[in-house]
Formats: C-alpha cells, sequence, structure tokens
C-alpha cells in the first residue's frame, strides 16, 4: 500500500488487512452521510448498510438514528445475535433513541445466510418497534434487511 507522508511523497508501507480498508471506508462512508441529506436517497443509505452488516457471519441488528430533517446523528450497533438470530428489546431502542434525541429511526439487521426476504419473526419484531417508539414520537421510517449481495426494505414492500 502506498500512502502520502508529510512532504507529500508516497513511501510504500507494509500490507494493509481487508479488514481495515472497509473500516476506514466505512468511516468516510459515514462521515459523508453526516454531512449530507444522503439519507434521503434509499439507495445510499441501503449501500451504507450494506457496508456495515454484510461482512457478519451472525446477525447484527442496527439502528440510524435521525433528527427531524432526517440526517444522521448516529449509527449503532445495539444487538449482536448468532447465525440465524438476534434478540432485540424494543425498551432499549427506545432508550437509546431518547438519549440521541432522535425524531426518527431507521432499523437494520443482516441475515448471514444472504437471504433477505423478511421472515414472520421479521414483522412481528418491526411492528413491535413501531409501536413503542411511536410512544415516544420517534418516527420508524425502515427496516432494512442486509443479505451478502443485496438489501430489502420493508417500507418498500409496503410493511412499514
Amino acid at each position: 500500500m502506498l500512502v502520502r507522508d508529510s512532504c507529500g511523497k508516497y513511501v510504500t508501507t507494509s500490507p494493509v488487512e481487508p479488514e481495515v480498508i472497509i473500516d476506514i471506508a466505512s468511516k468516510i462512508l459515514l462521515s459523508h452521510l453526516r454531512e449530507t441529506d444522503t439519507l434521503t436517497n434509499p439507495a445510499k443509505t441501503k449501500h451504507f448498510l450494506q457496508c456495515k452488516l454484510a461482512p457478519f457471519e451472525r446477525e447484527v441488528f442496527a439502528v440510524l438514528f435521525l433528527d427531524t430533517k432526517h440526517r444522521l446523528i448516529s449509527y449503532d450497533e445495539v444487538f449482536y445475535g448468532t447465525i440465524d438470530s438476534a434478540s432485540v428489546w424494543p425498551r432499549e431502542i427506545v432508550k437509546l433513541a431518547l438519549r440521541h434525541n432522535a425524531a426518527a429511526v431507521i432499523f437494520s439487521h443482516n441475515h448471514p445466510s444472504g437471504h433477505t426476504h423478511p421472515s414472520a419473526a421479521d414483522n412481528v419484531l418491526t411492528k413491535r418497534l413501531v409501536k413503542a417508539c411511536a410512544l415516544v414520537e420517534v418516527r420508524v421510517l425502515d427496516h432494512i434487511i442486509v443479505g451478502s449481495s443485496s438489501t430489502t426494505s420493508m417500507a418498500e414492500l409496503g410493511l412499514i
């Protein structure tokens, strides 16, 4: 890998692990999301979530916390599960939304199997989360399921 030194010249460094490059790229993407209104663009939001969640070998449930103009406040990976499930507690989501002073949220989790169609459990969970968030006036915009090469928006399917 080449990097620029303090004089502006490119120098060779030791090989960098792909995970380090992915981590740096996702930090740049997260910074870009915070600085722009890109969360109004579903394709960019899905791409960001796929970069973050697709590499996991177990289920991870994440939340994008948004302000009143749907700008990103925070991306939090909240719950970690097994290869085919993760326990999600609505109470904890509501606490985090209030802590972030969020007006809206986008939920996301990965399916390590790669299959992104919402399961019956995904539908039930999403309905519970929508009800819990509504009690504190936090709007749920979407629940995006991430696979290795695709994503599915529950809002686009009419499930939210």
